[in-house]
């Protein structure tokens, strides 16, 4: 009887306990996380629709093949038509050019399945996209969806984007002139999901893109799981090869995902130039979480900008980095108005060269004639419980352009080759329990 009375009680415990944690699972500006952040079920092809495996309609595999485009995008044209349903891409190399998937059409990889982008350029098609903060008339990526609501990429495959080719012509155009921009020497982006709802990226790999390997632009409801991106830093540097871009969306989730690429892993993105935050087109980044993941060599785990206008309730928790050149890093452009404000980076272990990054980004910078700077501004950051060994703790630089305010460093444990915090820099600046080459500074 009384190990039933105990029992009852640690039953009672353990649920007040559960929704005590759950109460207390809050954004960065207090507001309660939804639970649709903490339902991480995968993607079940059993429930999206009949399945259209391109081997039975055409489509041949073979890395020396012929590039696949047409057929494989007949048979995405087919499902649409038909109601919807899944293209399953089944083991093997199929090589294409851009491809667009309609409202109620799925992508899934299997086990061993390779979808390969094509690296003659003029395999993917020139319209009217998002790309650099801009919408303009550039390449499509590889694989494409608009107005999907529903979309889901899954399966354990792969999509390569091949990128070797596109790789070298970029650094061969920059050695002839250092003044080309990423859309100067032409090449597609990996993945592009654009104004849609509830889209899901589970489990594949992305690898080897041309350009950036997954962008997200005006979505909501995002959630990227287990997903394994990579783009190699040598011994050909896949330039601007950004993990994950998010892009003016509300509602992301990415999570326990590995990510290694010679660029940003995560990067929020929302618009630029001097009238950025008056575009219809451009947008704020609210309600991001990335949690539970591993970080390979990038330039900044998590960074706000280069084109960004407001990123608000941004969490990057519970994630390890190993060679990091920064874990966050505030890109502030003057040619653009920024603000940044209610970010969390918390219980982080690793390594980074950098752990706080702060700096002018004057990279093409285009005030579009007008004569004054754009002041930004970058308030109510979080950064604590981290464990890091990097060469500085504080790498932030003094500028009229913007303002820093009400930043928090709290129980950190860092070795660090340059242990200076300039506390002066940012206004309202609280330090608590900092431990830097195990000596307590604050």
């Amino acid at each position: 009887m009384k190990c039933k009375i105990l029992i009852s009680v640690i039953a009672v415990f353990l649920i007040f306990s559960a929704s005590a944690l759950r109460a207390q699972d809050v954004f960065p500006d207090g507001s309660p996380i939804p639970e649709w952040f903490r339902t991480t079920e995968k993607t079940d092809i059993n429930k999206l629709g009949k399945a259209y495996r391109i081997t039975d309609y055409g489509v041949a595999a073979g890395d020396s093949m012929s590039v696949q485009t047409e057929a494989i995008q007949a048979v995405i044209d087919l499902a649409a038509r038909s109601g919807g349903g899944v293209v399953v891409v089944p083991k093997g190399v199929f090589l294409s050019g851009s491809l667009f998937f309609k409202p109620a059409t799925h992508l899934h990889l299997e086990a061993g399945a390779v979808l390969k982008g094509s690296d003659d350029v003029s395999n993917f098609a020139v319209l009217k996209t998002r790309i650099e903060g801009q919408s303009v008339d550039y390449f499509a990526a590889l694989v494409n969806a608009d107005r999907a609501d529903g979309f889901t990429i899954s399966g354990q495959g792969t999509i390569n984007g091949n990128g070797l080719r596109y790789w070298k012509a970029f650094w061969l155009r920059r050695k002839w002139n250092p003044q080309c921009t990423n859309m100067d020497e032409q090449r597609p982006r990996l993945v592009y999901i654009s104004n849609s709802r509830d889209v899901q990226i589970s489990d594949v790999r992305l690898e080897n893109s041309p350009f950036w390997t997954t962008h997200i632009y005006k979505c909501e409801n995002v959630k990227i799981l287990g997903v394994s991106i990579f783009a190699p830093a040598a011994p050909v540097k896949a330039p601007s090869s950004d993990a994950i871009d998010i892009d003016a969306c509300k509602n992301v989730l990415v999570k326990n995902c590995y990510m290694s690429v010679n660029d940003d892993a995560i990067a929020l993105k929302g618009g630029k130039g001097p009238s950025a935050d008056t575009d219809p087109a451009n947008g704020e980044n609210r309600n991001i979480i990335i949690e539970d993941n591993v970080y390979g060599f990038c330039h900044s785990a998590l960074t706000c900008g280069s084109e960004s206008i407001h990123n608000y309730n941004i969490v990057l928790r519970r994630c390890k980095v190993d060679r990091a050149e920064r874990l966050l890093w505030l890109k502030m452009r003057p040619d653009t108005p920024q603000n940044y404000e209610f970010i969390t980076v918390e219980d982080i272990g690793g390594n980074a060269e950098n752990m706080l990054y702060v700096r002018p980004w004057l990279q093409f910078f285009d005030l579009k004639g007008e004569k004054d700077i754009k002041r930004s501004s970058s308030q109510k950051v979080t950064m604590k419980n981290i464990s890091l060994q990097c060469g500085k703790v504080f790498n932030v630089e003094a500028s009229q352009q913007y303002s820093l305010s009400d930043f928090t460093f709290e129980n950190l444990d860092i070795q660090a080759g340059n242990a200076k915090i300039d506390a002066s820099l940012i206004k309202n600046f609280t330090l608590k329990n900092v431990l830097i080459n195990g000596n307590k500074l604050f």
